[in-house]
């Protein structure tokens, strides 16, 4: 008796153990995976604007990031983390673009966002 006793303890224990385990590995998932913010500036004849800025907001953080854009008017913004929202718009010569967002729900581990200075 004594040593069924025990064994269905230590059943209850392990299997207590198992949605602790679950949600171990799906933050452990979570830290190690991140994304890719690139896109262009263009103008509004589709020309690139080399040299604008681009800024990125982490909506959680508020910390902001910076990228002068290459010669095509390319930008990238690597290690982003996956669950987070993002605002990015772009300035140049005193115009600014539109403000887009990247949701924390996008799945991509590229995303692509094209801003367009007025």
């Amino acid at each position: 008796m004594k040593r069924q006793f025990g064994i269905v303890v230590l059943a209850l224990v392990c299997l207590s153990m198992l949605p602790l385990a679950s949600a171990s590995a799906v933050l452990q998932r979570g830290q190690n995976e991140s994304r890719t913010l690139i896109g262009h500036v263009l103008t509004k004849q589709d020309d690139p604007i080399q040299k604008a800025v681009v800024y990125l907001k982490n909506t959680k953080s508020l910390v902001i990031k910076t990228y002068i854009t290459d010669s095509d008017g390319s930008y990238r913004f690597p290690g982003l983390a996956t669950n987070v929202d993002y605002e990015v718009y772009a300035e140049h010569q005193g115009a600014r673009s539109d403000t887009k967002t990247l949701s924390g729900f996008d799945s991509r581990k590229q995303a692509n966002i094209t801003l367009r200075i007025k």
